[in-house]
This record gives C-alpha cells, structure tokens and sequence, in this order.
C-alpha cells in the first residue's frame, strides 16, 4: 500500500505500534513488560549521595537507582522531581534529569523556561500567530511553565489544539504541587501506542482492530528483524550485530562485481539504516564497515547519511570516519533493543 500506514496492536502480550512507507516497516515501537522505568516517566527520586569525584549523584527510586548527571549542590535525603531520559543498560543506574518536561502531541510544557514558542517547522507565518494566540488563551501567563506548540499543531483544529494545551498544562501543575517525601512514581512513561499518537505523522490511514498485525504481513516483518541480516534490494546486504560495547554494521556487495558496487551498496546502506535502527531499537556507538569503495566517495556518502538521519526522531551524532575506515555514530538509548525483547519472551 503507498502512503504512511500506522498499525496499532500487539505483539504477544506487548503493546506495539508499527509504521509503514508505502509498505516498507519505518518504525516500530514494542512495549517493556519488566517493570523497568520506561522514558518520559516522571518519578519523585530521593538524593541518595553525590557523586564529587564524577559531578552527578545517585538517587533512589521506588525500585533501583538512578543516575544525575548534574548533582551539584544536592543532599542525601533531598526530595526531586526527574524525569527518565533512557532505558538503562543490564547492572547500571537509570539516566534521569532533573529537567522533566510534558509533552502531547501538539504541545511540550517545560516547567522552570517559561516563554511562548512555536516549532521551527511551521513556517506559515499567520498559523504561528494563530497558534501562539490560542496557547495566550488558554494558558495566560502560567507562572514559571514555558509552551512550545509542536509541528503536529500546524493542521489540527484549534479546539484540539486547546485542550491538548489545557489538559498538559493541568497534569504540569499537579506534578509542580507535589509536597511528598518518598520515593514514587508520578506519571508512567507512555507506552507504544501513545506514543505512536503523540510523535508520529499524521497517517493516511490508521488500523487499530484487533490482529491487524497478522493481517498486513507486520508480524512476518518483525520475524525478520530477528535475523542480524538485512537486505538491500539490488545493492547488497548488510549484517547489523548488536554486542555489549557497540553496534557493528557490516556492509556488502552481494554479486554485484562492478566498479560501482562499494558505493551504490553503501549509498543504499546509508539510507535503510535509520529505520534498520530504529525498528530493531538500537542506540549507543555504531560503528559502520562500508563496503570498500574510493575514498573521493566518502563526501557523497555523508551526504546521505545527513541527508537520511535528517528526520529521524531519536537523537544521533554523526561522528565521522575512523582511521581504519569505518563510521562511527553515536545513537541515544531510547527504545529498547529488539533482540533483548525477543529474548525475554522465549521460554
């Protein structure tokens, strides 16, 4: 089918979303069923000890540690808010920041940068009025709470528009009330078909029945998302292996023998690997091995890789070139990997 699909359903017992371009498997979001802080959820932490030697500070959550990069002036006892930033890796603390923001799908409130802002995708200079005067409306002059009104908003009606604002601006204020002094959660990370509501595209069409999954050929796509192998088309293949320390991409011809085999590969390679990532739910270093190819072809080769990364939602630095040759990204962990989920279920 063309066009952008989502798919809302599950995957066994896992909530999961996925997307679809013009029939390719683009995203896909799986639910964590361990009880693990999931990102986004807003938890009151109790400082348990600064850290001076590192500059940051453990914290204590209803269950297990957390990790404050910035824990200046904290200490032990004292009650904050944070908010979860990742999914921590096996025996380590989970990353928080004392910087929670609410976000919806049409608006982020940031409390503590107050202000008015509308996001810098919406260049239609009379919508951007419009939108910052009905966030004026609803909003007033919130005390110390900031407003950005998202991409999503450009098109959505403006009633919608005002309760998303109203209703993300209640929950901000019940979470700024809080006088308690324990540990406990205070909003639950969304889960995948939240988030599917709140960050992705408007579809051109939405199927949210039950097994929808089987029946668009979804669950045969994640079965093959379990093989380290990945095909790309008439360029090659590449062989994407996950370990402890980092991401390893190997990157292959296949029986293309020509001059241009290495780069039409690794053009090709370049522009699959965003969705490759995300749909296996692979953050941290990425280390690629393109296919050899003239070293006058790596400037074309970034270009892609710019160009392909552009619009990917989770945050990557593109780090440049080894000295032996590979390219190195640096990915945030905000999913968890699909390998590590497929484990969990087996028996």
């Amino acid at each position: 089918m063309k066009g952008r699909t989502v798919h809302l359903d599950s995957w066994g017992d896992h909530l999961a979303a996925a997307m679809l371009v013009d029939g390719k498997l683009d995203d896909l979001l799986i639910e964590d069923l361990t009880g693990r802080p999931v990102p986004g959820a807003i938890y009151r932490a109790i400082v348990d000890r600064p850290m001076k030697g590192q500059g940051g500070a453990t914290l204590r959550l209803p269950s297990g540690r957390a990790y404050l990069r910035q824990g200046k002036g904290l200490a032990p006892g004292q009650a904050m808010l944070v908010q979860v930033t990742g999914y921590s890796e096996a025996g380590k603390a989970v990353p928080v920041t004392a910087r929670p923001i609410l976000k919806s799908r049409h608006v982020i409130v940031t409390p503590g940068a107050p202000g008015y802002n509308v996001a810098r995708g919406i260049r239609d200079n009379d919508r951007r009025e419009v939108l910052l005067a009905i966030a004026h409306d609803v909003a007033g002059a919130p005390d110390g709470l900031g407003l950005i009104l998202r991409s999503a908003a450009e098109h959505a009606a403006d009633s919608e528009i005002a309760e998303d604002i109203a209703a993300t601006l209640d929950l901000a204020q019940q979470i700024a009330d809080d006088s308690g002094s324990d540990p406990e959660l205070l909003v639950d990370g969304p889960d995948p078909h939240m988030l599917a509501w709140r960050d992705w595209p408007t579809p051109d069409a939405l199927f949210a029945e039950p097994g929808n999954f089987a029946d668009h050929g979804i669950l045969d796509r994640i079965d093959v998302l379990a093989s380290s192998h990945a095909e790309l088309g008439a360029h090659g293949w590449i062989s994407i292996e996950p370990t402890r320390a980092l991401v390893a991409v190997d990157v292959n011809t296949g029986g293309d023998t020509s001059l241009s085999a290495g780069l039409k590969a690794n053009i090709a390679a370049a522009r699959a690997l965003p969705s490759q990532l995300r749909c296996r739910g692979l953050g941290g270093q990425i280390t690629v091995d393109f296919a050899p190819s003239p070293k006058k072809d790596r400037k074309v080769l970034e270009q892609t890789l710019r160009a392909a990364f552009r619009d990917d939602p989770v945050d990557t630095v593109l780090a440049g070139w080894t000295p032996l040759g590979c390219f190195e990204l640096q990915r945030k962990r905000d999913r968890l990997p699909l390998h590590e989920l497929i484990r969990e279920t087996m028996p």
